[in-house]
């Protein structure tokens, strides 16, 4: 196959990677990393510009979910499923947590970045929320 026909890349490390980034799109993958795990996580974003979509391709990922507007109201997590498409809203707060083996495929704005894509520190009561989501 000639190069200039198609492109083929690879990811094995860990962590969130664009992968390709194409006029108004970029798809990226996300593997585990340390600070994912459930009791690492300390955090939440949204994406004032962009919908995120998820497709858990192997392992076990939870998508959390902290409703919308300038703070985080009502949590609420689902267990994805492999192969399913996942759509997180735009302006909706939410963080992840993968096993050791997941990797998620991600598509989202090729201009989706720390500009656009506010961070807030969860609660003490917030992070025990996100916890017990988890185990259920």
């Amino acid at each position: 196959m000639e190069k200039q026909y198609i492109d083929i890349t690879a990811y094995e490390g860990e962590g969130y990677k664009p992968m390709i980034d194409y006029m108004s799109w970029r798809v990226a993958m996300l593997r585990y990393c340390e600070e994912l795990e459930v009791q690492n996580l300390k955090t939440m974003q949204q994406h004032n510009e962009s919908d995120e979509v998820f497709i858990l391709l192997k392992g076990s990922c939870t998508l959390f979910t902290g409703g919308l507007g300038e703070a985080i109201n009502h949590m609420d997590a689902v267990k994805m499923e492999p192969l399913k498409l996942y759509n997180v809203k735009r302006g909706v707060w939410h963080t992840h947590t993968l096993d050791k083996e997941a990797t998620v495929l991600i598509v989202e704005n090729q201009d989706t970045s720390d500009l656009n894509s506010p961070v807030v520190k969860l609660t003490e009561e917030q992070i025990r929320n996100l916890k017990e989501l988890y185990l259920q």
